[in-house]
C-alpha cells in the first residue's frame, strides 16, 4: 500500500493458480499447506444441501452459495427457503448480527429493530443446510454437528472436488463446520464447478452465482461487482484474507492473505489469472484499490510481483 509516495504496508500471503487443464502455472507461498476456506467454502457446502435434496435452484442456490449483505431482499429469499421446509428463523444456528449493508443496517437501527440471524451474511447457508436436512429426513436440532449427515456430505464434496483428504474440522464463525484443505486443492475445487458438465449439480451451483451475483454478496460487495464486470467469473472471498476466482475459460486462482486482510486478495487473484493465462482486461478496475487522503487519491494498493 503506497501512500503519497510512500509504502506504508505491505501484505505477504500465498496464492496459486491453474490453467484449464488442471496444471499449476503459478505458485507463491505455501500452496500446498492447509488453509482454512472460510466462506470460500460456501459454494462445496451449497453442492452438498443440493445433492442431500434441497431444493435449490436460480436465487435459492447463489444464496446458499454466498455471504449475503444481509438487505430486504435476501432475508425474503431465507424466509422462504425456511417457510417451504415447514421452519422460522428460530431454527437458524447462525448468530445474531446486523446486516453488512450500510442503508439496512441504519435502517434497522432508525426503525428501533434489532439484530437478527437472518440478517448474518451466512443465514443462506444455513437455510440450505436446514431445507437440505428436512427433505432426506434427518435431524435438524444437530444440522450445525460435523457427524450430521448433512455435513458429511459436505466434507465429501470438497475432498472430491479439491482431491485430498481433509486436513483440518474447525468451526467457522457463523457455526458450521468447516474443512481444511490446501490452496491448491481449493483452487482446484472452484475450478472444478465451472468445469462441470452443464446440467451436473456443480455446475447449477457455479452457472446460479454467476446469474444471480447480488444473492452471492449484495449492492457495493467486491465479489458481486467483480463478477459483474467480468462475465462468466465465479468468485467467492472468506474471512481472514481468503478468495477464490474461477474464469468461464477454466482459470482458477486462490489466494490466502497471511494477515488476513482482504483488501488486497481481489488485486492478486487477478494478477494470478493474468499470469495462468486468463483474460481478466474487463476487470481493470479492480487490479488496484484507490488510496485516499481527504477524499481524493493519494495512493494505490497494488500486486508487486515476484521476479
Amino acid at each position: 500500500m503506497v501512500r503519497s509516495g510512500f509504502v506504508e504496508s505491505v501484505h505477504f500471503g500465498s496464492a496459486v493458480g491453474l490453467a484449464p487443464d488442471g496444471t499449476t502455472v503459478v505458485a507463491r507461498g505455501r500452496v500446498g499447506a492447509p488453509v482454512l476456506p472460510r466462506s470460500s467454502a460456501k459454494p462445496f457446502q451449497a453442492l452438498g444441501c443440493l445433492l442431500s435434496g434441497a431444493d435449490l435452484h436460480g436465487p435459492r442456490l447463489a444464496i446458499a452459495a454466498g455471504s449475503h449483505t444481509g438487505e430486504d431482499f435476501h432475508v425474503r429469499l431465507v424466509a422462504e427457503m425456511l417457510g417451504e421446509a415447514g421452519l422460522g428463523f428460530d431454527a437458524l444456528g447462525c448468530p445474531v448480527d446486523w446486516p453488512e449493508d450500510e442503508a439496512t443496517r441504519h435502517g434497522l437501527i432508525r426503525n428501533g429493530l434489532p439484530a437478527s440471524r437472518e440478517r448474518m451474511n451466512c443465514s443462506g447457508k444455513h437455510a440450505a443446510m436446514l431445507t437440505a436436512s428436512v427433505a432426506s429426513g434427518w435431524a435438524v436440532d444437530s444440522y450445525l454437528d460435523a457427524a450430521h449427515p448433512v455435513q458429511r456430505r459436505i466434507q465429501a464434496v470438497v475432498e472430491e472436488l479439491s482431491g485430498e483428504k481433509t486436513a483440518h474440522v474447525a468451526i467457522d464463525g457463523c457455526g458450521a463446520p468447516l474443512f481444511g484443505l490446501s490452496l491448491t486443492g481449493l483452487a482446484r475445487a472452484v475450478q472444478g464447478l465451472v468445469r462441470a458438465e452443464p446440467g451436473s449439480a456443480p455446475r447449477a451451483v457455479a452457472d446460479a452465482m454467476r446469474e444471480y451475483p447480488e444473492y452471492v454478496g449484495g449492492t457495493g460487495h467486491v465479489n458481486t461487482s467483480l463478477m459483474r464486470a467480468l462475465p462468466g467469473a465465479l468468485a467467492k472471498g472468506g474471512a481472514e484474507g481468503v478468495l477464490v476466482v474461477a474464469l468461464a475459460t477454466g482459470h482458477a486462482a486462490a489466494v490466502k492473505v497471511i494477515d488476513g486482510s482482504p483488501r488486497a486478495t481481489t488485486a492478486i487473484a487477478l494478477a494470478v489469472l493474468r499470469a495462468a493465462g486468463g483474460d481478466v482486461a474487463a476487470a481493470a478496475g479492480f487490479t488496484t484499490v484507490p488510496v485516499l487522503g481527504g477524499g481524493l487519491p493519494v495512493g494505490e494498493i497494488h500486486v508487486l510481483e515476484e521476479k
